[in-house]
C-alpha cells in the first residue's frame, strides 16, 4: 500500500499541524496544538469559548440552527469535516443536530460529569476543540443526536 507523509515544509503554516501522513482510503493526522494566544487570533471570542472553554452558546440563536441546504460542516477551529448535510435533522432543541459524523474517527467522546448530571462530550478529534453534546435520543438507526454548537462548525454548500 502507498503512503505518503507530508511535512511542514509542504504545509501552510497557518493550519498548525506538524505533517500528516495519507493512504489512498485513509487520513491520519496528529493533534492541532496551539496556544491559548493563537486561537485567540484565529478565532472570534465566542467561538473561543465554545470550542477552547466548552462554552454553549443559547438556544435557537446559533447561525446554523436552520442551515439545511445540501453540503458539509467543518470544525470552525481546524476546518476538519464531522458532519454531513445530509444527516442533520430539527430535533427542536435549538442547535444544529446529526445522526452521526461523517466518520467515526472524526469526533472524539468523553464523559462530561459538569453540572451535576453525566452526559457525553463530544470534541473534535484533530483539533480537540468543544462541539456539543451526544444523547441517546436521535432518529437515526444508531438512536443517537450529536447537539453541536453553531459557533463550533463552518458550513460548506455543495455546488449545483
Amino acid at each position: 500500500m502507498v503512503k505518503t507523509c507530508l511535512n511542514e515544509s509542504t504545509l501552510t503554516a497557518a493550519n498548525g499541524l506538524d505533517h500528516f501522513c495519507f493512504y489512498p482510503h485513509l487520513l491520519i493526522m496528529e493533534k492541532m496544538i496551539l496556544t491559548d494566544e493563537e486561537w485567540r487570533q484565529r478565532l472570534s471570542p465566542e467561538q473561543f469559548h465554545v470550542l477552547r472553554e466548552a462554552g454553549t452558546e443559547r438556544a435557537f440563536t446559533g447561525s446554523l440552527n436552520a442551515e439545511y441546504r445540501d453540503g458539509e460542516f467543518y470544525c470552525a477551529g481546524c476546518n476538519s469535516k464531522l458532519f454531513e448535510a445530509e444527516t442533520k435533522f430539527d430535533s427542536g432543541c435549538g442547535w444544529p443536530s446529526f445522526t452521526a459524523p461523517t466518520q467515526t474517527e472524526a469526533v472524539t467522546e468523553i464523559v462530561d460529569l459538569s453540572h451535576g448530571m453525566q452526559r457525553t462530550e463530544v470534541r473534535c478529534s484533530t483539533c480537540d476543540g468543544h462541539l456539543g453534546h451526544v444523547f441517546p435520543d436521535g432518529p437515526g438507526e444508531n438512536g443517537l443526536r450529536y447537539c453541536m454548537n453553531s459557533a463550533s462548525l463552518s458550513f460548506e454548500a455543495k455546488e449545483d
